[in-house]
């Protein structure tokens, strides 16, 4: 049996890592297994930034957001020799696996050490939802928390300034934060990769809004990287009866105390992936499907097509 794991984050920091590293280890030690905690990603890795975990460690850290940790990219990841080093780090302290926990670009590391003879297991940390093979990441439901509060705050401005409050949540290319925002507060427009940016339809759904339902406010949700949501929301201004005022929630999205359902996903996966350590497997990744916690091949979960939202978006504008 394994008897030393590691376990490290990678990628954007996302809220429950901490309580996933938390799990990793006091499950671990309980199942008297030596755990490392492996500082800044892979960089560390390979730079030998390890030191060992103790349930004193990872004492208090359930409800704190970011990561512990330490989170750093390292393309060059990619370069066999690169790896190589990591590896040499890890038998030299004789650490036989790793839980790694980020996104896609951290699963793809762990399967190449797993092909290299170090076990390890992914498990989802990121707030864009934007793992296929898990119906939830750990650090999702806690940015949408994070935005939805951000978005009632503004509705009261709005509905007092006879405004069109404009939205830019993250999400890379997954509309997971947008769609799931935009029906929690109960949006007019929602933008996304899915639904693409039409300027011209969505300024004549606003004046509609405005003329017609005689609107006190409007809220348009937009997903990253569609639009400059600074100049929409001027043409907003000069195309509508609204003020246009465009708001980008940023990297606030990725912070604060993580949900109670954060904190438990989080716990859920790291006992499931220090279990799969134990009896030998790798190169798997831990998703929640229908509410279960299963493993699935990192490979097979990094081909799997993104999820379709078209039952959400139909809900969305059932609700408008």
């Amino acid at each position: 049996m394994v008897k030393r794991i590691g376990v490290l984050t990678s990628g954007g920091d996302a809220p429950g890592m901490n309580a996933a590293i938390r799990a990793v280890t006091r499950v671990a030690l309980n199942s008297n297994i030596e755990v490392f905690g492996i500082y800044d990603g892979y960089k560390g890795l390979v730079e030998g930034n390890i030191e060992p975990l103790t349930k004193a460690r990872v004492g208090d850290i359930i409800d704190r957001g970011g990561t512990i940790l330490g989170s750093a990219r390292l393309p060059e990841f990619k370069d066999i020799e690169v790896r190589k080093k990591a590896v040499d780090q890890l038998k030299k302290r004789g650490i036989e696996a790793v839980v790694v926990i980020g996104g896609d670009g951290s699963y793809r590391g762990a399967l190449a050490l797993t092909e290299m003879g170090i076990n390890c297991i992914g498990l989802p940390g990121t707030i864009d939802n934007d793992i296929a093979s898990t119906d939830f990441t750990i650090g999702f439901d806690t940015a949408l928390s994070t935005i939805v509060e951000a978005v009632d705050k503004l509705r009261d401005t709005s509905s007092s300034h006879h405004r069109c409050s404009i939205i830019e949540v993250m999400g890379n290319r997954c509309g997971d934060l947008a769609i799931y925002a935009g029906i929690a507060c109960g949006a007019e427009i929602v933008v996304t990769s899915a639904t693409g940016f039409e300027e011209e339809q969505m300024l004549e759904r606003l004046r509609d809004l405005d003329v017609i339902r005689k609107k006190r406010h409007a809220i348009v949700i937009i997903s990253e990287k569609m639009t400059d949501v600074h100049q929409f929301a001027k043409k907003v201004s000069l195309n509508t009866g609204f003020s246009g005022r465009a708001t980008v929630l940023g990297h606030v999205q990725r912070g604060g105390s993580p949900t109670p359902n954060d904190r438990v996903l989080a716990s859920k996966m790291g006992e499931k992936a220090v279990d799969l350590l134990m009896h030998g497997i790798g190169g798997q990744c831990v998703s929640i499907k229908n509410n279960e916690i299963i493993a699935v091949p990192i490979e097979e979960a990094l081909n799997i097509p993104r999820a379709s939202r078209k039952e959400l978006q139909n809900l969305f504008e059932r609700l408008v």
